[in-house]
């Protein structure tokens, strides 16, 4: 009972332009930790089969995320983990399955809160956008409509942000920005780190991770 207890299953979905190999360390170092890691590969991403001209929508790209959620037994929670642009991707799986999430931990990530669309953070975070808009798509279209999150789902979901000091790409200011319009229950800074803080400082992070599934069990 006490190892059922222990073990948890970390859900690892990654920002624009990446795949699920940038998570390779971390799921290494969770399961020498004793837990389940799985890294999802989006949309037209990493090894997932569909190109970038067959991915024309949001649901298109987050599909093998929904799928998987959709997949786990509903007795089961995971912790889910979002970084830089699948911020907004965790998000709309929070929206559709909040009660397989025992934690949402966003990582240097697009943070929305339910009460306006998410594509508002898009629009902020300007040069962030023009960086990305010719190899990923932004779906800033669909994710500017009112109702896509909800506080009765998304915003029942416990949600931690983890905040890497030396960011480059979603600077420090921006990611305190949006922590302050949508508060989380807690904020991890990560010092002396820039964005794709799971491969230069992947054991810290991985520490974070363990420190708040610890936390957090009793959310299950």
């Amino acid at each position: 009972m006490e190892n059922m207890k222990e073990k948890q299953h970390f859900v690892l979905v990654h920002g624009a332009c990446h795949g699920a190999w940038c998570w390779y360390k971390l799921v290494n170092l969770l399961k020498v930790a004793g837990h389940r890691a799985t890294a999802l590969d989006l949309g037209a991403s990493g090894v997932n089969s569909k190109q970038l001209n067959d991915v024309v929508s949001v649901s298109d790209y987050v599909q093998p995320l929904m799928q998987f959620m959709a997949s786990i037994p509903n007795d089961e929670k995971v912790i889910l983990v979002g970084h830089s642009y699948a911020g907004l991707c965790i998000s709309l799986a929070m929206e559709a399955f909040p009660g397989k999430i025992s934690l949402a931990v966003f990582i240097s990530a697009y943070l929305p809160n339910h009460t306006s669309p998410p594509g508002i953070l898009i629009q902020e975070d300007l040069e962030l956008a023009k960086m990305l808009v010719r190899p990923t798509r932004l779906f800033l279209e669909e994710l500017s409509k009112e109702g896509v999150l909800t506080e009765a789902n998304y915003g029942s979901v416990n949600r931690v942000s983890i905040l890497c000091e030396e960011d480059e790409v979603m600077e420090e200011e921006f990611q305190r920005w949006m922590i302050k319009n949508s508060p989380t229950q807690q904020v991890i800074s990560i010092k002396e780190v820039g964005h794709m803080v799971m491969l230069s400082k992947p054991q810290e992070l991985c520490n974070c991770l363990l420190k708040l599934q610890t936390k957090f069990d009793g959310f299950k």
